[in-house]
């Protein structure tokens, strides 16, 4: 059983984490990379930025010191966001203890090397093994003890176990799964689906469009995933279908609520401007872009998605780009 735990990045998912394992009778040190982030949650208790209304249990322990931090702990839950996950471990990295357990629970792809969060930490674990937390879970559902089921994934069993054993609770349950490269895919790519589910709502498109957009947007994180190496059934799971609704359907996913905004004619630019949180299926779309001309595998929701971010072409433009494709049978792969 663990007696210290660590997570690091105090967004709204890491602080989540950090209150399950306090709930759970752990010590947690929560990570932060700038002092002044320590000092406002000390000062106030909560993470007011994030998760504003919910107490940090005592056992939490915030620290912008990566050694304090890291010292002796037994599990490590990264919560950084895709594009700064690197940065970051370059800073924490040395410091993991060679017996600790790595955790991720980040979603998406790094653009610059197409690398998924784990293949990112694998760099810096040594011989940690690593585990991907993921599946149908905003965190402030989470934070309220509203119900939820995700799966933990990876090549070691007993690592995997150990984050469920260590994380699970009367409301939150945990699976295991071996497919660590399916379920961490389609958790990036689910994102980028959920834009353009956030785009057919600012369009007021209707409950079909969303249905369709939904089953061909899983069609095309399975091509992918299947293509990529991963499991077929790890789509129709938790951590593909699962998540996959939640996202697209949730008012509180960032990257629904981006893509609604773009729908209703609001510039890229504005929306980054004002968002309080990283949305990650932006940055996403261009990787799995890249990822999909790699593999060779056909993703023209991902590309239409692409095109209304970065290529000035209109909602409107893309959707009727989608449904004027050549007719042709359906097929789930």
């Amino acid at each position: 059983m663990v007696s210290k735990a660590t997570v690091i990045g105090t967004g709204a998912m890491g602080t989540v984490c950090a209150q399950i394992l306090a709930a759970n009778g752990k010590q947690v040190a929560l990570f932060a990379t700038r002092e002044q982030r320590v000092q406002e949650l000390l000062v106030a208790r909560e993470n007011q930025r994030y998760l504003p209304g919910v107490r940090l249990s005592e056992n939490i322990r915030p620290t912008a010191d990566p050694v304090a931090a890291l010292a002796n702990t037994e599990l490590v839950i990264s919560a950084i966001p895709c594009q700064h996950l690197r940065g970051v471990w370059e800073r924490v990295g040395e410091n993991v203890p060679p017996d600790a357990t790595l955790c991720s629970v980040t979603k998406g792809i790094e653009i610059s090397t197409l690398l998924r969060p784990s293949e990112i930490l694998e760099e810096f674990a040594g011989a940690c093994p690593v585990v991907v937390l993921s599946g149908p879970s905003i965190a402030g559902e989470l934070a309220r003890y509203l119900p939820a089921t995700v799966v933990a994934a990876s090549a070691d069993e007993r690592a995997a176990e150990l984050v469920q054993e260590e994380l699970s609770t009367s409301w939150f349950r945990i699976y295991t799964n071996s497919d660590l490269v399916g379920v961490e895919l389609a958790g990036a790519v689910k994102n980028v689906v959920a834009l353009a589910a956030g785009i057919l709502d600012g369009l007021r498109a209707g409950d079909n469009a969303k249905a369709a957009l939904v089953t061909r947007g899983l069609v095309e994180i399975t091509r992918l995933g299947v293509a990529m190496g991963a499991q077929p059934e790890t789509f129709v799971g938790l951590a593909g279908v699962g998540d996959l609704v939640t996202t697209c359907v949730s008012k509180l996913g960032r990257n629904r609520s981006a893509g609604e905004r773009i729908g209703r004619g609001d510039a890229l630019a504005t929306v980054l401007d004002e968002s309080r949180s990283v949305i990650e299926g932006i940055p996403t779309t261009r990787a799995v872009l890249e990822l999909a001309e790699q593999y060779a595998v056909e993703m023209p929701i991902t590309r239409a998605v692409s095109a209304v971010l970065f290529d000035n072409v209109a909602p409107l433009a893309a959707i009727s780009d989608l449904m004027q494709r050549p007719l042709k049978p359906e097929r789930r792969s």
